[in-house]
């Protein structure tokens, strides 16, 4: 079902990306401590942009930077139609979860 999606619906073959252009805000990067944070940009899905603001933990831990985030995409946001005839089978919603780790250079 997931393969199907993708090539169907996300047309994964013609926007292989999804990108996220922004900020992270409302850290102490003096802190070890796991820590609530925002990321606010835009983020493009299947050629279509749009301004989000999601919440996210982020922690300074062995050189490295952690974050953790998990989010709804509402599919009508980013042109992505699911056919009437599949509307039960296919969310209209998706959960987007991130995690990510960053050595920084």
């Amino acid at each position: 079902m997931k393969q199907h999606f993708n090539e169907k619906y996300m047309e994964s073959d013609k926007f292989p990306n999804a990108l996220f252009k922004g900020k992270i805000t409302g850290y102490d990067a003096g802190s070890a401590s796991l820590q609530n944070v925002r990321a606010e940009g835009i983020l493009t899905i299947h050629g279509q942009s749009k301004k989000i603001n999601v919440p996210g933990t982020l922690q300074f831990q062995n050189g490295m930077v952690r974050m953790n985030s998990s989010f709804i995409v509402e599919l009508a946001d980013y042109k992505i139609k699911i056919p009437k005839l599949l509307w039960q089978n296919i969310a209209e919603r998706v959960e987007v979860k991130i995690d990510f780790s960053y050595k920084p250079q």
